[in-house]
Parts: structure tokens; sequence; C-alpha cells
């Protein structure tokens, strides 16, 4: 009996708490999932991966909240759209790699709204998986005013036009030494584009981590390495926003 209190009082502290909130930007809808543990609590703004707003996302989400933090998980693809093939997930990709100004016109959107819902946007970090993390690097070219920035298992490649020497605060890098989508010499290269324009930064191999380490469930999943990454991110976390 006492384990079936405990069991349902975790599962209840344990709950999705993260809540869709839709909106629009240029006219286009939105829906973003957003959570608070109080007011002014420190906001991360996660950025999702390549198949949109998902479970993971939201479990994330609710991670971050049980650490102490208000979340808004930006939706980067509209509402009602989670492509589930990979042809498509591709085209939506594509479609913001080809347009790099409306990706982060959308993430901008979504931050506009968390100011809306009330969270502290003055002091935030901002975080992505995969698609994400190219979007986070995309938003620390921009000089985005954020206090920090992770790119986990994300794209590092550094369009031709642009350059590293706006960065507002420092970049962390979380990379698998065995992703075949995303090669050593890319993230070699983005260190040194780093180093050469003076973005601080702090670039991280996992050895034996693939692509999507990070995702229980996927074949790529590395439990040493996401638990690594995890706690990296939350002393991350702590260093730039308590």
């Amino acid at each position: 009996m006492k384990w079936a209190v405990f069991v349902v009082i975790w599962l209840f502290s344990y709950q999705v708490l993260a809540q869709p909130v839709q909106y629009e930007v240029n006219g286009e809808q939105f829906e973003s999932y957003y959570v608070s543990p109080a007011d002014a609590a420190p906001l991360v703004i996660l950025i999702h991966d390549w198949d949109g707003i998902t479970d993971y996302e939201i479990k994330r989400a609710n991670m971050l909240y049980q650490a102490g933090y208000a979340v808004i998980a930006v939706d980067i693809y509209g509402a009602g759209i989670r492509p589930a093939e990979i042809a498509d997930r591709r085209h939506h990709t594509g479609e913001l790699y080809r347009d790099r100004q409306r990706m982060r016109d959308l993430i901008n959107g979504g931050i506009n709204q968390a100011k809306q819902l009330g969270a502290a946007t003055d002091n935030a970090v901002m975080i992505g998986y995969c698609l994400g993390g190219t979007a986070v690097l995309e938003m620390a070219r921009s000089g985005s005013p954020m206090k920090g920035f992770v790119a986990i298992h994300g794209g590092l490649g550094t369009p031709e036009d642009q350059d590293y020497k706006h960065v507002q605060a420092e970049i962390l890098v979380q990379h698998g030494a065995a992703d075949a989508n995303i090669s050593m010499e890319e993230f070699s290269m983005l260190s040194m584009a780093m180093e050469k324009d003076g973005a601080p930064n702090e670039m991280i191999v996992y050895g034996g981590a693939q692509h999507s380490f990070t995702k229980a469930g996927n074949p790529h999943f590395d439990v040493h390495a996401d638990e690594k990454s995890w706690h990296r991110l939350l002393s991350f976390l702590n260093e730039k926003l308590r």
C-alpha cells in the first residue's frame, strides 16, 4: 500500500505540466508549450528537433521545470505541423535553412509570447536539439540577448554570409564523436570560427555517441552521454541564470 501511495505521488509530481500556447507570427498560427514554477523564474527557451514539438520536448520542459526553470518550447513549424515521415521532416527543415530570417522571426515570436505570459525573457538561456541546435547557433550569431546558448547534437555549419562577431553570451556545444550526420571536421571548423571571432564557447565531445544521443527510444540513444550532457546543461543553466 505504501508503495502504491508513493507511485501515485511521484506520478502526480512529474505529470505533464507544460501547456499549449497558441499565437500568431506574421499571420501564421503557432502552438508552443509553456510552463513556469513561479513568477520571475529563470527562463529556458527550448527549440525542437526536426519532428516538431513532441512528447520528447515536453518531457525535457517538465524536467527543467522540476529543476526550477520556466520553459517555453518554441514551435518553429506551425500549429499542427508535426511531420512523421523523413521526407516531410527534410522539407520543413529545408525551408528554414533556406530562409534564416524566417527562422529568427519565428523564434523571436515565441520569445515575445513567453514575455506576454510573464516569463523573465531578460534572464534566459536558449537550448536546442538537432534542428533546434542549429537554430540556437543561428540566434547566437544574430546577437540575440540571451545569457547563454546550448546546441545539443545540432547542425554546426555556418552560412557563408554569417560569423560569430555579435554573440552576446557563451555558447555550449554538446556533440557526439560518432555522429554520422555532423562530422568532427564540422565540429572543429565551428570551434575555429568562434575562436577567430572571439565568441565565448565551450565545446564538449562525447566519445562513441551518435546523432540524437539524448533521445530515449532512438537507435542512437546513449544513456551515458545523455546523463553527462544533461548534468552539464543543468550546471551551465545554474552558472548563467542563478
